[in-house]
């Protein structure tokens, strides 16, 4: 009775788990979709008035909401964790900066299939591989990826996930072929492979930060969590541990993008977009608002999700994984695959085909853990 019971626990903590990343890969496809209703204003404008409340306000208010206290976590946590996780933040917000590079040198498809990538497996991968020469209690390392089944199973289902990106990839270019088939390309100077790559493993590398900022954090969820079980005795894990460590990452990629940003406005002459009386600038604010809230939403859901799962590596290519599938049934539903072949779009349901059995097979590989 009693294994009965404690395996219909972890059945239901594994459906949690994978519930939460949706919501979180949901939240991380849709976030975009706000800032298309921002009317007359330059895109750096629209994206660091959103990133205020993605990487600001929210996430104090997150905090502030679930973890009482929280103040005082950070203040206990040393300065070189602090300093770490908060440079992680840096270069993650890099990262998501030079995305927007690969893209311009590699077209969408091919950008955006390289740099998912190497942002799945690089986030998913080198944890488990730093724990492998550093064990830390509760982290699993690459070794027991490797010799246990269960860990065999989330590295297929790594892998799996990887072959879906790529198919997806390889049906954004087939749709590009399709669209462009009698249009002359605009800038072909632009389409440049060896810097276009080379820029994309950079953004893939530094994207995947974001994951290597919870981990060196992790002291601070784990004193979060520590607190809420003293009150909360057989309630499992705390869901919302990691709200503490994403203030300090998301204040890193604040300040990358605010640097940025500023830059773009004096270059561009676009400061007087935020006082511009001739835009709508109650909605203009209100869609930024939605748009930087529901982005978070993403990290807040993927908190939730690895609090279920207790595995970094799987957690990170679930979150990875529902965003690639959420932002292409956008796609699908916006009609944006309109016009290109049948071969094309069925291409295009194969690698999200992929991507689905990849979250079955990681969620069964964490089920048998």
């Amino acid at each position: 009775m009693r294994l009965y019971l404690h395996y219909e626990m972890s059945a239901m903590q594994l459906i949690l788990g994978i519930i939460y990343h949706f919501l979180g890969g949901f939240a991380s496809g849709s976030f975009y979709i706000p800032y298309k209703k921002v009317k007359g204003w330059a895109w750096e404008s629209l994206w660091i008035a959103g990133g205020i409340f993605s990487w600001l306000i929210i996430p104090f208010l997150a905090a502030w909401i679930t973890i009482p206290n929280f103040q005082e976590i950070i203040s206990h946590t040393d300065s070189h964790t602090l300093l770490i996780t908060y440079i992680f933040g840096i270069l993650w917000g890099i990262g998501g900066l030079t995305y927007g590079l690969g893209v311009r040198y590699l077209g969408v498809a091919l950008g955006s299939t390289i740099i998912l990538g190497l942002c799945s497996v690089f986030g998913s991968l080198i944890p488990s591989i730093y724990y492998n020469f550093s064990p830390s209690a509760g982290h699993d390392s690459i070794t027991d990826l490797f010799i246990n089944k269960w860990g065999q199973i989330i590295l297929l289902g790594i892998l799996i996930c990887v072959m879906g990106i790529v198919v997806c990839g390889k049906a954004g270019m087939m749709k590009d072929k399709d669209l462009k088939k009698n249009i002359q390309l605009k800038k072909a100077e632009e389409y440049k492979i060896g810097l276009g790559l080379i820029v994309a493993i950079i953004s893939g590398i530094l994207s995947a930060c974001f994951a290597f900022g919870i981990d060196t954090g992790k002291s601070m969820a784990n004193e979060a969590n520590e607190i809420w079980k003293s009150t909360h005795a057989n309630q499992g894990e705390f869901l919302f541990q990691n709200n503490a460590t994403y203030i300090i990452i998301l204040l890193g990629g604040l300040t990358t993008n605010f640097i940025w940003c500023m830059i773009l406005n004096a270059r561009n002459k676009t400061y007087g977009n935020y006082i511009d009386s001739k835009t709508p600038l109650l909605k203009n604010y209100v869609f930024c608002a939605i748009a930087g809230t529901t982005w978070f939403l993403q990290f807040f859901f993927y908190g939730m999700g690895e609090s279920r799962l207790g595995n970094g590596a799987s957690s990170w290519i679930l979150h990875m994984a529902f965003i690639i599938l959420i932002a292409n049934l956008w796609g699908i539903a916006l009609k944006e695959w309109k016009g290109v072949r049948r071969k094309t779009f069925f291409t295009l349901l194969a690698g999200i085909a992929f991507i689905i059995l990849s979250v079955l097979i990681v969620g069964y590989g964490n089920s048998i853990k």
